[in-house]
């Protein structure tokens, strides 16, 4: 489907899409994060593998975006190009489950941020808190529907805006450094936190790494409406690098400002904690505004990238035909409307949940490792097989390298991740897959390929298994 001209998004704007999908929640929870589970050392080992690893996911995308132009939508529409329906389906809704589990963490911290002054919404989990929230999905998805063009406008500005308490932050972070603070902290020092060896300390912080990371592919969703197609990976790769340079300083700042037991003992957004110990209470207050905007600005983004990629993978005939739709301001109407509801779902969940915005973090960067495995290995076979190259292109071998670091990297994530979320994620495959079912008698299609009914066993087996261990206790929510 051609987009209009007047629709069009130029480099800036995608560039924007990047960042403001990936600047939202996370940043502002990174001290205590990292200052629960891990020391300076291993801080840094673990930024140093997820930067590594990023950026070669990066670098694959902006590679499919010249060697696949005609792929739009690309975080799903690449798995569905190298690996069939079922698997670029499952991609598809693995990254909109992701999206909407990210705006659900999203309104959990900002009310555990007004929780703070407000008691009755506690750690954001309350009645009240929930309550607030759902007006609060509302009011965004009928500004949605009004247009796409419109939101994208008003998060580049809110993109702008959201940086600028960071970049205060770190200023002061800079000028109260402590090196005696930092040394202590360096190995993982701290008798009153649990003894854990340099590779579970590493460990214990990859998820909440790629937490931070998610909405690194928000100029390939949005392909479709970029001006010119080097925008894409272009956008992408400038949003990564400004985004790593932030996250890094955050992190490693904050050792050198207060001891790993209190920094682990922070409420969230622990920056604001880390800025009180700094300058006093007005840091709280101006940090907590800032992530409100921040935050306010990434639900933003990832409310266009859910419906985008649902509507995206219904042109595709991967989803049923219904959420293909649009209302007269070319918004994405009927995926808008499913993505809000499944939102509404999760926050009243959170209602059951002791620890809603450490599951959410942890379920949403569980979900989003197969939508990157599959990109990474779909521009692997490419590589391996020479598709969309030259006989005797000098890139090949290098593009080979880095799509195969990427695919190790989000390999090795799954692992790091735990059997736990893994299994909780195939709660949402499974029944998720009555889409695909319906989208391909839509179709006139056969349901599965012989292979891809083997998975779909695995996959509700899973399913099956996690709903057991959490009857009978043996996973916790």
């Amino acid at each position: 489907m051609t987009v209009p001209a007047e629709q069009k998004l130029a480099m800036p704007a995608l560039t924007a899409m990047v960042v403001g999908s990936m600047v939202g929640a996370g940043i502002f929870s990174l001290p205590q994060a990292f200052g629960r589970v891990s020391g300076g050392l291993g801080a840094l080992i673990a930024w140093t593998i997820t930067g590594t690893g990023m950026l070669m996911l990066a670098l694959v995308f902006q590679s499919l975006s010249q060697r696949k132009p005609e792929l739009d939508s690309g975080i799903y529409a690449y798995a569905k190009a190298g690996f069939g329906d079922y698997l670029g389906f499952l991609s598809a809704l693995g990254y909109w489950t992701v999206c909407c589990l990210g705006n659900v963490s999203y309104w959990v911290l900002i009310k555990s941020t007004l929780g703070a002054l407000f008691p009755i919404f506690g750690d954001g989990n309350t009645l009240p808190a929930v309550l607030i929230s759902s007006i609060g999905v509302w009011v965004v998805h009928a500004m949605i529907l009004r247009g796409v063009k419109q939101a994208a406008v008003l998060n580049t500005i809110v993109t702008v805006a959201k940086i600028i308490p960071i970049l205060i932050f770190l200023a002061f972070a800079w000028a109260g450094f402590q090196g005696d603070i930092f040394a202590v902290n360096f190995y993982g020092g701290g008798a009153e936190l649990p003894a854990a060896g340099l590779f579970e300390q590493v460990r214990g912080t990859m998820l909440v790494t790629v937490f931070v990371f998610v909405g690194i592919e928000g100029a390939s969703v949005y392909s479709r409406y970029a001006r010119r197609r080097t925008d894409v990976g272009w956008a992408t790769l400038l949003g990564f690098l400004g985004v790593l340079c932030l996250l890094v300083l955050v992190t490693m700042l904050s050792y050198g400002l207060m001891l790993r037991p209190d920094l682990a003992a922070l409420r969230n957004p622990s920056m604001a904690g880390v800025l009180q110990a700094i300058v006093g209470p007005w840091g709280a207050v101006f940090v907590s505004v800032g992530l409100i905007i921040s935050v306010l600005g990434a639900y933003l983004s990832w409310s266009l990238l859910a419906a985008e990629v649902l509507f995206s993978a219904a042109r595709s005939d991967v989803m049923p035909a219904f959420l293909a739709r649009e209302n007269r301001s070319r918004a994405p109407s009927a995926a808008l409307w499913l993505t809000n509801l499944l939102v509404q779902l999760f926050l009243i969940l959170t209602l059951f949940a002791e620890e809603a915005f450490l599951i959410a973090l942890k379920l949403t960067s569980s979900m989003i490792l197969l939508p990157y495995l599959l990109v990474a290995a779909y521009a692997l076979k490419l590589a391996w097989t020479g598709e969309t190259y030259e006989e005797g292109h000098q890139e090949r071998k290098g593009e080979w390298i880095r799509a195969a670091l990427a695919t190790l990297y989000a390999a090795g994530l799954i692992y790091a991740g735990g059997l736990k979320f893994l299994l909780l994620s195939l709660v949402i495959y499974a029944p998720g897959t009555v889409l695909f079912i319906k989208a391909q008698r839509q179709h006139g299609r056969r349901i599965f390929t012989r292979p891809e009914a083997m998975l779909f066993i695995v996959v509700a087996a899973g399913a099956i298994l996690a709903l057991y261990g959490m009857v009978a206790g043996l996973i916790s929510v």
